[in-house]
């Protein structure tokens, strides 16, 4: 067993952490691997006993039930084809105005983002359904890629986010409340997309022409109200089924997941959509997905189980609080963090690592804990956008066809100002807290 400051070893558990996520090794086996050698350096054959308690402690946890649950209720809603019906509605809609369809993708990725959930599978089937349109149609590829990602990682924050049900176990408070603060914020940030959309698109008339005369003739009113219906009673029908039962308090997250799920799967079957393959599909995604999670997850509680037990909490601890500017000061600092993580690191990784870390530092500069920890949701959404690991980027990057003439470069500057408009999100919040706590204050317990 090897003697050593707490300041030195949470610089070696960080730095090497940093370091080998750089050279490109699995985020669950560096966080696991460097616990594992810290806590067998440091503690000695005693650490032993705690890495099977630390794995234990999380797989005991009921709430977490929901994440392959939600994870399932994304995958049907994806087979079900409801994207396209949706587009296709909003299209007929908002395609006469300038940048109506960049409009009408942000739009639907806010509507899926309360029905599907999945990152990886919002952007791909925005990227697929959307984007074509709007280049065939001349928008600006900059424009069109950034209404993309930005709308597509939406799901990430708006219920029933996964995010928010680990987030909910590791800092002890209610995901029902997570969900419901969670919210306003989120379509905060869909109204900043959409007023930068139709406000660039304005002032640059060719950055999103309208739809041509000649596809709006022959659609009467009466056919356009009733595919908006089509496209919305679907999700809206999912959404009442999950978030209106956690809200109304009829059901705790885990079983909303379940009667999400559920529905999902009914949904997919009245579209003629779920058959063995589809069904398989869905299986073999949720369990991918979930598998991948709950690795991370039990390597993080590993590190971050040792970082603690040596210390090494009360070393950033001490450090965030002796910042400049007070608590807000402090809190900035973290938000740094978080962001500078973001751009490297998986954002469950960060979840598992630093809210265990952060958590007592918010509670002792004495903000509301469910404020700070949708501010660190928020701030996560930069994460999807931000290269080099930005995983939103890389997912529409993958789905582009040649003919497309879509670069890497195209992307990255299409997502610079919506990054931006995350920041004046937060701020906002920031400013005015009341845009998360309302909602959780209203809720049925």
């Amino acid at each position: 067993m090897v003697e050593m400051s707490p300041e030195l070893i949470a610089a070696l558990m960080f730095g090497g952490l940093l370091v080998c996520i750089i050279m490109g090794y699995p985020l669950a086996i560096v966080v696991g691997g460097i616990g594992m050698v810290a806590g067998l350096v440091f503690l000695g054959p005693v650490a032993f006993k705690m890495f099977p308690l630390r794995v234990l402690g999380m797989m005991s946890s009921y709430v977490l039930l929901a994440v392959p649950l939600f994870i399932f209720m994304g995958a049907m809603m994806e087979a079900s084809g409801i994207a396209e019906r949706l587009f296709g509605a909003l299209y007929l809609w908002l395609g006469r105005l300038r940048g109506g369809l960049a409009v009408a993708t942000v739009l639907m990725g806010t509507i899926l983002a309360a029905c599907v959930g999945i990152i990886g599978a919002s952007v791909i089937m925005m990227g697929l359904i959307a984007l074509p349109s709007m280049l065939q149609r001349g928008y600006n590829k900059e424009v069109a890629c950034g209404a993309v990602c930005a709308g597509g990682t939406l799901g990430i924050l708006i219920p029933p986010s996964v995010m928010l049900v680990f987030y909910g176990p590791m800092a002890d408070i209610s995901v029902g409340k997570l969900f419901m603060g969670a919210f306003i914020p989120g379509f905060l940030l869909s109204a900043l997309y959409v007023s930068y959309i139709v406000i660039r698109c304005t002032i640059r008339h060719q950055d999103g022409p309208p739809m041509p005369a000649e596809e709006r003739a022959g659609i009467s009113l009466s056919k356009k109200i009733g595919l908006l219906f089509g496209g919305l009673l679907p999700p809206a029908f999912i959404i009442l089924a999950v978030l209106g039962s956690i809200f109304f308090g009829i059901a705790a997250p885990t079983e909303a997941a379940a009667v999400g799920a559920l529905a999902s799967a009914l949904l997919a079957l009245a579209y003629r959509r779920l058959n063995r393959q589809t069904l398989i599909k869905g299986l073999l995604q949720t369990l991918h997905i979930t598998c991948m999670a709950f690795l991370i997850g039990w390597g993080a509680s590993i590190f971050t189980g040792i970082f603690l037990k040596l210390g090494c909490g009360n070393v950033v601890t001490d450090l965030v609080l002796a910042a400049p500017g007070g608590k807000w000061g402090s809190f900035a600092i973290i938000m740094f963090v978080i962001f500078i993580l973001g751009m490297f690191i998986d954002w469950i990784g960060i979840l598992f690592i630093m809210v265990p870390i952060v958590t007592p530092i918010g509670e002792v500069l004495g903000f509301d804990t469910i404020w700070f920890a949708l501010m660190i949701c928020i701030n996560l959404q930069m994460s999807f956008l931000t290269p080099p690991f930005a995983y939103a980027i890389f997912f529409l990057k993958g789905i582009t066809r040649p003919e497309w003439g879509v670069t890497t470069m195209h992307i990255i500057r299409g997502v610079i100002p919506f990054v931006l408009l995350i920041v004046i999100g937060l701020t906002l919040c920031a400013v005015f807290p009341q845009i998360i706590l309302w909602l959780p204050t209203l809720m049925i317990k």
